[in-house]
């Protein structure tokens, strides 16, 4: 069991709900969101307390679901010291070895947005994020604060995929992770690469969690998380093991 309690009081900043709109993830359901005002404008340590309370962020707002009579979506995160890759993944580690990461601000780079409006034709046409815009990448994915940043995967130069992700006083919260469709990478597994980098990351940093975000049980597009084991999933405001399925 892990649990850890926000070192930053929170009461007394000021939220908002949406209204009920369909939810993104489970058809025929509607779904309600819990916003910090954007007027806040909050420091470092309240992102990192509303984190552990499972906040998520997008652009410059930070939010979670509060849906009434539901609680599909889970905050999950995964312990790193206590992480190891299964076979698959370290069979993945070294089918990507050739490809070369750097780091870099979440400012908007036409590169990356070809390369995201390319992912969102090839694989997400029939989701809510179609069709891409430029003004939709930069007001999702890019953020000039220094907790914000990008890691890039190249493949001899090609560019292959970005992992937009932030750093948090106790871990690494993964925001999005969008690669090149094409048939010939697909054998790369690059989302999952994207994990156990930025796994690999956080333990190179002395970070103790990787944030995956809201895991689903019903959600297919969603069971690609509890191949990360051990993983845990928060609990009112306590952090316990994720038993699988």
């Amino acid at each position: 069991m892990s649990s850890n309690t926000p070192r930053q009081p929170t009461r007394d900043l000021r939220f908002f709900l949406t209204v009920p709109h369909a939810c993104s993830y489970l058809e025929g359901r509607e779904a309600t969101t819990l916003f910090l005002d954007p007027q806040e404008s909050p420091g470092q340590g309240v992102y990192d307390a509303l984190a552990l309370l499972g906040f998520r962020r997008s652009g410059r707002h930070l939010y979670r679901p509060h849906c009434e009579g539901c609680s599909a979506c889970i905050s999950v995160r995964i312990p790193v010291a206590e992480f190891t890759p299964d076979r698959t993944q370290r069979r993945l580690a070294r089918r990507n070895a050739d490809l070369t990461l750097h780091l870099r601000p979440a400012i908007y780079d036409p590169e990356h947005y070809a390369l995201y409006a390319r992912y969102i034709r090839t694989r997400h046409a029939d989701g809510d994020m179609y069709p891409p815009s430029h003004e939709q990448y930069r007001t999702f994915l890019t953020l000039d604060q220094p907790y914000a940043r990008l890691l890039e995967f190249r493949l001899a130069g090609r560019l292959v995929a970005v992992a937009a992700f932030d750093q948090l006083e106790h871990g690494l919260s993964a925001i999005y992770t969008f690669f090149d469709p094409a048939p010939d990478l697909e054998r790369r597994s690059l989302g999952t690469y994207a994990v156990l980098s930025l796994v690999d990351l956080a333990r190179r940093r002395d970070l103790p969690h990787v944030y995956l975000g809201y895991w689903i049980r019903e959600c297919r597009k969603m069971a690609y998380k509890q191949a990360f084991q051990p993983l845990e999933r928060l609990e009112g405001r306590h952090w316990r093991r994720l038993i699988p399925a």
